[in-house]
């Protein structure tokens, strides 16, 4: 006859069997979605057996279960001109799960779609005034602008993941707060909820982070480094450190401040409070005003001064970014801080400075060999941003997907 306390404790290892064996299945269906998402090349079931070392009944079922889930999908099958079964190549399902990415910054809003192949699905960006803006009712704007893409993606079969909004200034991803955006005027603001999206997940990122995250994720025919800094150049001057592919992000995810280092304490009064910090110097405004150009003018107009007088230099010695601007020094004089704090010998320079580059390049370089003081012992690289424009809607979109291939067992 069992006792009480017999049947207890068969009870206790049951149920523990039973929670390793449901942990296991989640485990192996991370191991399977990545192995699918993580190639250059569609593997088929026998592939990622192999890539995975699961068996193949094991794999076969959990591909199963992704397929139904509609995170992966299967292609036609191919022979490959050898006897046998014809191998079912395997791939991110696409126009299925998708990530939104939002964004508030100095002149614009903005909602990116992602599927799980990469691929842009919907882009959304309204040009904006908003310094020293109503934080309620610009969220509140991009809220109704994010409702309506969810909407329409909704509609057309696909399933909202979740969102990422991207904020130029101090976030705090274990509060959810915005403790201070400088260049919008905004601080000690809960965001999400003035957004007004429901019960979607939405968490919140500053800016750079996220777009030196859609650096890293490649997609170009120039592949990211492993370790870099990125820059991104607007109104304000964010930067990100990536450390073997990984965000370096300090304790409280606050480093990075890079348009907030003084390069001049007697220079002019930053939105910041303090004096002569690198935006007033290299900030997209600050290069504006240093041109003779409206502060509020398109970064085109820059380019295009920038390129008049390039044509205008004497054929001797001109050449791509003759008519160079006096942001390259500064901006090198901050970089320099960097590369000599940080020991990362590749700087990639994303947002306005993308287009700029030409024109700051021999500035940031010259600065940079003058005062890192490893300089001569290694290759310093400044690199122009591959994500494309308003990369931290790309990154934001992406780290939801990437939060769904972290858990794939929450959708099978």
């Amino acid at each position: 006859m069992t006792t009480a306390g017999t049947a207890h404790e068969t009870t206790t290892r049951a149920g523990s069997a039973a929670a390793r064996q449901h942990s296991l299945r989640e485990h192996n269906l991370e191991l399977v979605a990545r192995a699918v998402f993580e190639v250059p090349e569609p593997l088929s079931r026998a592939g990622v057996a192999a890539a995975t070392g699961l068996a193949r009944a094991t794999v076969s079922t959990l591909v199963d279960q992704l397929v139904a889930a509609r995170l992966v999908r299967e292609l036609p099958a191919v022979t490959g001109g050898r006897a046998g079964r014809p191998a079912v190549p395997l791939v991110p399902a696409p126009r299925s799960v998708v990530g939104l990415g939002l964004e508030v910054n100095v002149d614009y809003l903005g909602v990116r779609v992602l599927d799980l192949t990469g691929d842009v699905v919907v882009d959304r960006v309204l040009p904006g005034a908003l310094h020293d803006s109503d934080p309620a009712v610009v969220l509140r704007q991009l809220g109704e602008l994010a409702r309506e893409v969810s909407d329409g993606v909704t509609a057309a079969g696909m399933t909202v993941a979740g969102a990422r909004l991207a904020l130029p200034g101090l976030v705090d991803p274990r509060t959810g707060l915005l403790e201070v955006a400088p260049n919008l005027g905004w601080s000690s603001l809960d965001p999400v909820p003035l957004l007004g999206l429901g019960e979607l997940p939405v968490r919140i990122a500053n800016e750079a982070k996220l777009a030196a995250l859609a650096e890293l994720a490649g997609g170009s025919d120039v592949a990211a480094p492993d370790s870099f800094v990125f820059v991104s150049g607007d109104v304000g001057i964010g930067a990100a450190i990536v450390v073997d592919r990984a965000l370096f992000l300090g304790e409280r995810g606050w480093n990075g401040e890079i348009g907030h280092v003084v390069v001049d304490p007697a220079g002019p009064r930053c939105s910041c409070g303090a004096f002569g910090c690198l935006e007033q110097y290299a900030g997209k405004e600050a290069m504006m005003r240093a041109a003779g150009l409206p502060a509020d003018a398109p970064l085109a107009a820059l380019v295009a001064l920038l390129t008049e007088r390039d044509a205008a230099a004497p054929a001797a010695g001109a050449g791509a970014g003759a008519a160079a601007i006096p942001a390259g020094r500064a901006l090198g004089s901050a970089l320099a801080d960097f590369v000599n704090l940080l020991d990362v010998a590749t700087i990639v320079l994303g947002g306005a400075y993308t287009e700029l580059l030409p024109w700051l390049r021999a500035d940031v370089e010259a600065v940079l060999a003058d005062r890192v003081l490893a300089a001569p012992f290694v290759d310093l690289e400044v690199r122009a941003a591959q994500a494309g424009p308003q990369a931290a809607l790309t990154g934001g979109a992406r780290e939801v997907l990437r939060a769904v291939l972290a858990d794939p067992a929450a959708w099978v």
